[in-house]
């Protein structure tokens, strides 16, 4: 049984490396390079799959993945972030958030000034509240807000003494986000995270995007709390989600 779970993962693996094969049942986005986004967040291309019982969420980029983090300060206050996002179609209620709250997006972050995954110990040196540079996988639900700027986006907050419905893995902050503890490998030119089909209800099908960003925490760490502020690339353009994967 292990053998044979350890050769369907290699047939994964194998098949995520081929980025122009198509499955009948996805359209990925395939992308121009851009010089101004910066080779190690230039989004050639992106694609969700599934793959018997798991969705793979993959980007790839013109440079090296990963190979980029934020400068640590020290300071929570004004931390800035840097990810790799699926924007989805999947509503919020799919993974525990209460139902039509925002766009639901997959990100994998790095920000080495705070941790927020205080379930997890990524670098494995026993203490899993020092893994924020290690680059992790969330769920957040984005909105707009001109506070972050004019068309600006943010991960949306909770208001004080507010109790919304909310995932299991949720890392008790103030936001719409989860902290899962999702396999991803982000290497070569390569983002990729792998979620069970039933973390999302096992949607039938859903649209995508890729976005490549820069967030930072507000200076006094309230509404709004964390603002998208640079966006670097976006996979289709436009923001429109002309990815797809279905059954």
């Amino acid at each position: 049984m292990r053998f044979t779970r350890f050769i369907l993962s290699i047939l994964a693996l194998l098949m995520l490396a081929l980025p122009t094969a198509a499955h009948p049942e996805e359209e990925p986005i395939v992308a121009d390079e851009t010089e101004a986004a910066g080779a190690a967040f230039d989004i050639v291309y992106a694609r969700v799959v599934q793959l018997g019982p798991n969705l793979y969420f993959q980007q790839i980029v013109a440079g090296e993945a990963g190979s980029v983090i934020p400068e640590a300060t020290g300071e929570v206050a004004g931390a800035e972030v840097l990810s790799y996002v699926w924007p989805t179609s999947l509503d919020s209620a799919a993974i525990g958030f209460e139902p039509e709250q925002g766009i639901l997006a997959l990100a994998v972050t790095s920000h080495p000034d705070f941790d927020d995954t205080p379930l997890w110990d990524e670098d494995g040196d026993s203490d899993a509240s020092n893994d924020g540079g290690v680059w992790h996988s969330h769920w957040v639900v984005l909105v707009g807000d001109e506070a972050c700027g004019e068309g600006g986006l943010k991960v949306k907050d909770i208001p004080e003494g507010e109790t919304p419905a909310v995932p299991a893995t949720w890392p008790e902050l103030p936001l719409l986000i989860d902290s899962p503890d999702y396999e991803l490998e982000v290497t070569g030119s390569e983002v990729v995270v792998v979620v069970p089909h039933d973390a999302v209800g096992n949607a039938e099908s859903f649209n995508f995007d890729g976005v490549t960003a820069g967030l930072r925490v507000n200076a006094d760490l309230h509404n709004p709390f964390l603002c998208v502020t640079n966006v670097s690339d976006i996979a289709s353009g436009d923001l429109s989600l002309p990815g797809s994967v279905s059954r």
